[in-house]
């Protein structure tokens, strides 16, 4: 026979860590309180609304999330949405027992069923817990009387008395069933949670769960492979009966393992007290040796100190000494009170001597010793920057790597890394990064722990650099820091925009994605039936499109990649107060040879250079970028033409009337200009034959969890 207090672990809620009240079965098959759930997703919507404040839900003091978690906080209240009733509205839910994050589905908690047999279970155990304690009656006047028994149809408990006066014969509700006094009442029939009117009648081999006929013809689970109820208690009763004879006749190897396990904690035990000896005694050897240079330091500045004093007081006795009727100008004039010629020049010389030296002196003091003790101040930066680092190394905990070609610099940094041997065996990382200042002595380092291989930082000045590392840790052991990575921040705050379908745009020429982010030349038959009738050169048009928002003020970058098979594709700006004559002038007859900014060769080394021009673009093409052609630019044209960038920025100005060019990988400039403001200005681009550009994805939240499920 079972022995109820034997089995009080499985009975406990793994969120409150409680006897389990309403237990509800998560898809993932475990149980939480019904509380619970509604607890944690509220504390998550409200970590989102206050900026993942750790004080954001005073109000629930049973659910303790630890720091290790606060990761997946902040992933999963960015899921969800802020409440507006008394339901969580969060799709996905962190699990407390299996620490993963589950898909609850569109109705959310209102979709999951309340496990009435572990309900059951724990209400066994809370009345041999409490034994004596009886449960009274719901219904008697004070004071309550002590029920006799408990209405399964009512759910309330009843003395003999309120039974029959609630209970009379002849009614209704004489046919309700009635059982001893409990707490525990669950429904006769269990009904669907997705149509409430609906039992359940079959179960769904692919969710592991019951469903009603409802579901199996068009719901969720219409697809399914389902059985129906009466086989799948048939068949799951008699495995789980089967496994429960299989555990129970190896009681003697479980309690072999029990034994081991004993002997196991003894030795982890005594193992500890050894590591923490072992660490101690490190410590105070690191301890001994910064009590030995402190001495040593001390002793240092002591001798000094007494030295300088010594010279400082000899300095000022000789000072003394030439006051009048005192020390050596009292001499002096005592000697000076010989009349006997030859005794006096005898005494007198070597007075005169020191005489003359006393008033060089004076003309020139310098103190005899120094004030200061500069030269002993220890500089411990180094030192203490290893001391900060100390920690327990582990040789089997493997040095993360950043992964350059996955991290991202734009509006926000993304910050991604890997381990070499493609094994998770870090729990936790520790990222961490500063600004790169020049001329900075001493380096704050910012910290941010991570569950995951990446992570979005944001808050980064513009225009400047940054050093990234990370470590992994693995309880209290920790693998070494990994090389530092500098990347650097746009010039200016990323502008977001999309291509503009309306104005000017041309869709026989110009193909857009849905999601207005791409556009893509068609040379197609249009393109070669033009040619037909071109007898001499390379004659084609170009086709423009432009960004949809325009910018009237202030300093604004974006970036953008252009595919590497494009012929021609020209980028740039343009005033509003231009963008008709732009579009006008699209179908005039132009040859990139003799266009002033295409970059190509013009054959002719002063090509004439107009600074009025309505836009300014710049030209790439056949994975080059070509500097237009400007009285400053270099005369050679091989040195005007430089590696298309993988990626490739624009900094527009409006302020100081400038725009750059940019190698958005590297953030370094490639090519500066004046451009004129006067108006509203737009991104610009133009296209000619087979050609793509591609706007650069600003990184969010969304964009990190990609990379985590990758």
């Amino acid at each position: 026979k079972v022995t109820i207090k034997g089995i009080e672990r499985e009975l406990i809620c793994p969120a409150c860590k409680e006897l389990f009240t309403h237990p509800l079965i998560l898809p993932c098959q475990h149980n939480v309180c019904h509380k619970c759930v509604k607890e944690i997703l509220f504390a998550f919507e409200d970590s989102f609304a206050d900026g993942g404040s750790e004080s954001s839900n005073p109000s629930s003091p049973r659910i303790k999330i630890s720091s290790s978690s606060m990761d997946r906080i902040d992933r999963i209240s960015r899921s969800g949405t802020k409440r507006n009733s008394l339901t969580p509205r969060s799709s996905l839910f962190p699990c407390p027992g299996c620490q993963r994050d589950i898909d609850l589905g569109e109705r959310g908690i209102n979709g999951l069923f309340r496990n009435f047999t572990l309900e059951t279970i724990v209400e066994r155990y809370r009345q041999a817990a409490r034994a004596a304690i009886a449960i009274m009656c719901d219904f008697c006047k004070p004071p309550p009387q002590e029920s006799t028994k408990s209405c399964m149809d009512c759910s309330a408990s009843y003395c003999n008395e309120c039974f029959k006066i609630h209970h009379p014969w002849g009614t209704v509700k004489a046919q309700h069933e009635y059982v001893g006094p409990t707490t525990n009442f669950r429904p006769k029939i269990l009904m669907c949670p997705e149509h409430e009117m609906e039992r359940v009648n079959m179960y769904c081999e692919i969710c592991r769960r019951p469903v009603c006929h409802l579901c199996k013809l068009g719901g969720c689970h219409a697809n399914h492979r389902v059985t129906t109820m009466s086989t799948a208690y048939k068949t799951l009763k008699e495995k789980l009966s089967k496994d429960i004879e299989y555990l129970i006749s190896k009681e003697s190897q479980v309690k072999a393992h029990i034994t081991q396990l004993d002997l196991l904690l003894k030795e982890t035990e005594c193992n500890s007290e050894r590591a923490k000896e072992e660490a101690s005694h490190s410590f105070d050897k690191l301890s001994h040796v910064l009590e030995e240079k402190k001495s040593a330091a001390l002793r240092a500045i002591e001798a000094s100190k007494n030295l300088r004093l010594e010279k400082l007081q000899m300095q000022a006795e000789e000072y003394q000494g030439l006051l009048e009727n005192n020390g050596l100008v009292g001499y002096a004039q005592e000697v000076l009170k010989e009349t006997d010629p030859s005794c006096f020049v005898q005494t007198a010389k070597q007075l005169h001597v020191r005489i003359q030296k006393a008033t060089e002196s004076l003309k020139s003091f310098r103190p005899a010793a120094e004030t200061t003790f500069e030269d002993f101040v220890v500089d411990i930066a180094k030192q203490e920057e290893i001391l900060g680092d100390l920690s327990f190394h582990s040789n089997g905990l493997e040095i993360p790597e950043i992964n350059e070609e996955q991290s991202r610099m734009y509006n926000k940094a993304l910050i991604s890394w890997e381990c070499p041997g493609k094994t998770d065996s870090a729990d936790t990382y520790v990222l961490e990064y500063h600004k790169l200042n020049r001329g900075e002595e001493s380096v704050t380092w910012q910290e941010i722990e991570v569950c995951s291989k990446s992570k979005v930082i944001s808050d980064l000045d513009d225009d400047s650099s940054y050093a990234f590392r990370v470590r992994g840790y693995k309880g209290s052991i920790c693998s070494p820091w990994s090389r530092e990575v500098i990347l650097r921040t746009p010039p200016a705050p990323v502008f977001s925009f999309l291509f503009d379908d309306k104005c000017g745009y041309n869709s026989e020429h110009l193909l857009l994605n849905p999601r207005r982010t791409s556009v893509e030349s068609r040379a197609g038959f249009p393109l070669l039936l033009g040619s037909e009738r071109m007898q001499v050169g390379c004659y084609t048009t170009l086709d423009y499109i432009i960004g949809d928002t325009g910018i009237a003020k202030g300093k604004h970058f974006w970036a953008f990649q252009v595919e590497a098979y494009s012929y021609l594709v020209k980028v740039g700006v343009v005033s509003s107060n231009k963008i008709q004559k732009l579009f006008h002038n699209t179908h005039d007859v132009t040859s990139p040879r003799y266009e002033q900014d295409s970059g190509h060769d013009s054959g002719s080394e002063d090509a004439f250079f107009d600074s009025s021009q309505p836009f300014t673009l710049v030209t790439l093409g056949m994975k080059k970028f070509f500097i237009p052609t400007t009285p400053a630019a270099p005369k050679d044209p091989a040195s005007r033409i430089l590696p298309l960038p993988s990626c490739l920025g624009i900094c527009l100005d409006c302020d100081k009337g400038k725009v750059g060019f940019y190698d958005a990988g590297r953030m370094k400039c490639l090519y500066e200009c004046e451009v004129d403001c006067s108006g509203i200005m737009y991104p610009a681009f133009a296209l000619m034959g087979g050609a793509a550009v591609h706007l650069e994805e600003a990184v969010t939240a969304k964009y990190e969890e990609y990379h985590d499920d990758i």
